[in-house]
């Protein structure tokens, strides 16, 4: 089956919001050495300037200029001096807020996701935690700032198949100091890629 691209106005909203609606997304990642694309079924929520955990919570920068809009744009960052992370930019153009792409089911590409990184568990088959699934999808800085709603781009969002809120979970964000047990930290029950960090409760939409 052919997917759509998402929307940009679909991801004009706020990240608790936008990080719901990511679950059963399809994030592709094409280059010279094939295709990558995985099912996301772990995400984190990051606001502006009323979440001390976000990047953007002491102003804009030249780190976090992404950040800042417009929405479906590509937010990578390098951490720890080790690795990168992903995030999907939401909320209006000047409004900073984005969502953390946290662990994804790989459904096309295994063999190049697994040589990305052939210690990870799962036989290349899920890509637990931000780091790796950056990894098995060939992210980098280059890609910062990337249109995801751009069909031409070589980073696309894809819309999946929707998951039952019956199906979602969340819990605290990890590894942050700051508002660490606010539970925007939400995925697919099940999912054998999700982080064994569960401390949780049923999520719920907002109304």
């Amino acid at each position: 089956m052919t997917r759509r691209v998402v929307r940009r106005e679909e991801l004009a909203i706020d990240p608790v919001d936008l990080a719901l609606s990511l679950l059963g997304c399809e994030l592709e990642s094409r280059s010279d050495q094939g295709t990558v694309r995985v099912r996301l079924v772990e995400v984190e929520a990051y606001r502006g300037l009323d979440d001390p955990a976000s990047h953007c919570y002491r102003g804009r920068t030249p780190r976090n200029e992404v950040m800042w809009g417009p929405a479906g744009h590509l937010y990578v960052y390098f951490v720890y001096g080790m690795h990168f992370c992903a995030n999907v930019v939401g909320l209006n153009d000047g409004e900073p807020g984005a969502v953390l792409l946290r662990a994804g089911e790989v459904l096309e590409g295994r063999e190049l996701a697994r040589s990305r990184r052939p210690t990870a568990r799962g036989g290349g088959l899920v890509a637990k935690g931000p780091a790796v699934l950056t990894s098995v999808l060939g992210l980098d800085r280059a890609h910062n700032g990337l249109d995801l709603t751009d069909p031409a781009s070589p980073v696309r969002l894809l819309a999946g198949e929707p998951v039952g809120a019956e199906d979602i979970r969340s819990g605290p964000r990890v590894g942050v100091a700051a508002a660490k047990d606010v539970p925007w930290r939400f995925w697919v029950d099940g999912s054998p890629a999700v982080s064994t960090y569960r401390r949780n409760g049923r999520a719920r939409r907002r109304t």
